[in-house]
């Protein structure tokens, strides 16, 4: 099992410094904080540079009890701050949506439609939200700095 556990940091410490290729090579990481409907789970992002956009991977523990499955996690960037969402997103990142994910361990993939500086401005606020079916809950958010 250590083996097994070695193994998979080498790959991780491989994945964050090979997509590191940005100008800046900087690799972002950003902890989520839950909100009160997804409380005891914790998502963390890794935010990588790629030109005018910024490449997202959302880890996330679980999903509350009651989420439908196979789970359907939608991820959001807001103007602002997640103390004050506004009642629109800035920006969708669900051209593509996974329905496999399947209880503990699951990662989305994301690309936002901005440069990582933009990001990193202090005005956005990543959200990861529930299906419509599963209430439209937001599970998680960040701001992103």
């Amino acid at each position: 099992m250590k083996i097994l556990s070695s193994l998979v940091l080498v790959l991780a410490a491989g994945w964050i410094s090979g997509c590191a290729t940005g100008p800046d090579h900087q690799v972002v990481s950003v902890p989520l904080n839950a909100t009160h409907y997804n409380a005891g789970h914790i998502a963390h992002a890794t935010l990588v540079p790629m030109g005018n956009e910024t490449g997202i991977r959302i880890a996330v523990s679980g999903v509350p009890d009651s989420t439908t499955l196979p789970a359907r996690l939608f991820t959001y960037l807001y103007a602002g701050g997640c103390d004050g969402l506004s009642g629109k997103p800035a920006f969708s990142m669900n051209e593509i949506v996974r329905s496999d994910l399947h209880g503990p361990g699951m990662e989305l993939v994301k690309v936002a439609p901005l440069p990582l500086n933009s990001l990193r401005s202090g005005k956005y606020a990543l959200v990861v939200r529930g299906s419509a079916a599963d209430g439209n809950h937001n599970l998680f958010c960040a701001n992103v700095i």
